[in-house]
């Protein structure tokens, strides 16, 4: 669900002091990024200005006393002086740019910075990913959020120059008196020229407010405009652009079958004819946008009679005509586009929320301060005492009263129907979840004492659902671009992969996938199955976890990986969880969940001739496929 609407009851100050947090943000990746702004700023609002100075100049020369020597000079130095600006202000705006497409590339590092800091529990949560999810759509339809005050912070320093530099160059207009016995001499009266001052601020005050509240009025569709993208990037790009989907799509014609009700329909489109948006825009969004544009050429009009006039009644001369109107319509402007920048930033404060409301999350995990020993022996004893777990906002115990201990450099198999906790046992055994009940300790010591980044050390991981980039072979097996190229290519041997990897064109330095590279290779279940158990074997912890280790994996292939892998753990102590029992028989141990609970323990041997037993139930399941 997207951010929509002001909140009630926060005030201008509020969204103005998030906005100065974001600018601090920002400022601390770029410091250049604000001086280059400020200074190119400076240069493009001050630029206009003496422009208009000069150009009076001439025209007062001409107007009077047309002097050549005199015209010559002043043409000579408006030449000068704007070609030295235009340079000065290309270089700067070079600067400015790139300045911004350097923060733009990382423009979504803190929320991901965030992300990765989270504490496992935290990031899992529903309604974190769901607010993540609010802020990247916030910034797709409309850029709110973070990066939006990237964008404001110009307009902002623009604005306030022009006000600065209007208010030097156009003063002299209303502080020039016409003489006495002048028809319009009334002007000279201070209550006329606060009335001219008040109107004209009026005019731009309104025609800033128009524009804010017609702002306001789109972000309030901020819904419609998300599930409009959504649409679109599904439909357009994602759908049928996704190989993995090209053979349903074809079989089955899915998007004429599935998808031609919605898209056949313009009208179901935010972005169509007859859509609330399309109302919107061409009702009363798109009256107070037409009202902003009017006002402002009123205003525009509004000076050139007030500079005549003091002109024609003998105030100044002709020259002076140029100057006040030019610098009065870029003092107005300014003042404009200050207006209808602190209005966005009011729009924006609301989106702003949402995104401080993520990056403040807490991380409640406690982080232990004893350091895990580093022993040579691998002598690390894990155990599990009356340990229950219940998942945040579940009623439904995922573990209950688990007792267990590992027994050092040992194989355990963890086995069970699905559902049955097995998961779950290892979340709580890699401290990704903290125990709702009970404890489990490491030499004797509750394992929420120790530091965590160092009790995690303690553990290698192949998950089920993990994940490879599309980086080089080598440091998808290392985990980082510096590594030890043969401990490497050692370890992928290990696991199966050697045949492949002699077949790639670039060795380890192959790109897997082609994202990032036209050359990279694309690998089948089976062999990025084995690519994750060569980086769990690559950083040589204690502990090496593997769930459904060869799930994606043929049957000679899977037999060739557990002949093997005694070998590959070596003094290590691993941890199986698999649905195929067949690979439980070479390890010492096997755990049998049902329901949360651990139900039966033993060998496989012994497990299978307890004909009582759920292992005993599970193996015959499977292997009458193959005695029939």
């Amino acid at each position: 669900m997207a951010q929509t609407s002001d909140k009630a009851g926060q005030t201008f100050a509020h969204y103005w002091k998030q906005n100065l947090r974001a600018w601090g943000m920002w400022y601390r990746q770029s410091p250049g990024f604000f001086a280059s702004t400020l200074l190119s700023s400076a240069g493009g609002g001050l630029a206009p200005y003496l422009t208009i100075w000069l150009s009076a100049q001439i025209i007062s020369e001409l107007a009077g006393g047309r002097d050549a020597r005199r015209l010559a000079f002043w043409a000579a130095l408006t030449v000068g002086v704007t070609a030295l600006l235009a340079l000065a202000n290309g270089a700067l705006n070079r600067w400015q740019e790139y300045e911004r497409s350097r923060l733009s590339a990382v423009r979504f590092r803190p929320l991901a910075d965030k992300m990765l800091t989270l504490d496992y529990a935290q990031m899992d949560c529903q309604e974190v990913q769901d607010l993540y999810s609010q802020i990247g759509q916030n910034d797709n339809w409309g850029g709110y959020g973070l990066y939006q005050t990237l964008q404001l912070f110009p307009y902002f320093c623009k604005g306030a120059v022009q006000v600065l530099g209007g208010i030097g160059f156009t003063l002299p207009l209303f502080l020039t008196d016409l003489p006495a016995d002048s028809p319009l001499s009334f002007l000279n009266s201070p209550l006329a020229l606060v009335a001219v001052l008040t109107a004209m601020v009026l005019v731009v005050v309104l025609s800033s407010l128009c524009d804010g509240k017609a702002t306001l009025m789109l972000t309030k569709e901020a819904e419609t405009f998300t599930f409009g993208n959504r649409i679109f990037g599904f439909y357009g790009f994602r759908l049928v652009g996704d190989r993995k989907r090209a053979g349903d799509l074809r079989i089955y014609q899915q998007l004429k079958n599935v998808g031609t009700p919605l898209l056949s329909d313009p009208a179901s489109l935010p972005f169509f004819p007859g859509s609330s948006v399309s109302k919107l825009s061409k009702g009363r969004v798109g009256l107070l946008f037409g009202l902003c544009q009017s006002l402002t050429a009123v205003m525009t009009c509004a000076v050139y009679l007030f500079v005549c006039l003091k002109s024609w009644g003998g105030a100044f001369d002709v020259g002076l005509v140029a100057r006040y109107v030019g610098s009065a319509t870029q003092l107005f402007g300014g003042i404009s586009l200050l207006l209808q920048t602190l209005s966005k930033v009011r729009v924006n404060g609301n989106f702003l929320d949402t995104t401080f409301r993520f990056l403040d999350l807490p991380n409640p995990m406690y982080q232990g301060s004893l350091t895990t020993e580093k022993r040579s022996d691998r002598n690390y004893q894990v155990e599990f005492r009356d340990v229950s777990f219940r998942y945040p906002g579940s009623d439904r115990w995922a573990l209950r009263h688990v007792n267990i201990r590992f027994r050092i450099g040992r194989r355990l198999a963890v086995v069970g129907p699905n559902g049955s906790g097995k998961t779950t046992f290892i979340k709580l055994l890699c401290r990704l979840y903290d125990p709702t009940e009970g404890e489990i300790l490491l030499n004797g010591i509750d394992i929420r004492k120790y530091r965590y980044d160092e009790y995690l050390a303690l553990f290698s991981v192949v998950f089920q659902d993990f994940k490879l980039l599309a980086l080089p072979l080598g440091e998808n097996v290392a985990g980082a671009a510096d590594y030890d190229r043969p401990r490497a290519e050692r370890c992928l041997r290990d696991a199966g992969f050697g045949d492949r990897l002699d077949a790639m064109p670039h060795g380890l330095d192959t790109y897997l996938y082609k994202d990032l590279d036209k050359e990279g290779v694309d690998i089948s279940g089976g062999e990025a199955q084995k690519i994750a158990i060569a980086r769990a074997l690559y950083k040589d912890a204690p502990f090496l976890v593997l769930d459904e280790p060869t799930a994606a994996l043929d049957p000679i292939a899977e037999a060739e990986v557990y002949a093997s892998f005694d070998a590959i753990a070596g003094d290590k102590t691993a941890i199986y969880i698999s649905h195929r029992l067949s690979s439980c028989k070479f390890c010492d141990a096997i755990a049998v969940f049902d329901g949360g609970a651990i139900v039966q323990t033993g060998r496989h041997d012994d497990l299978v001739a307890d004909e009582t037993g759920l292992y005993h139930k599970l193996w015959q399941a499977q292997a009458q496929y193959y005695t029939q």
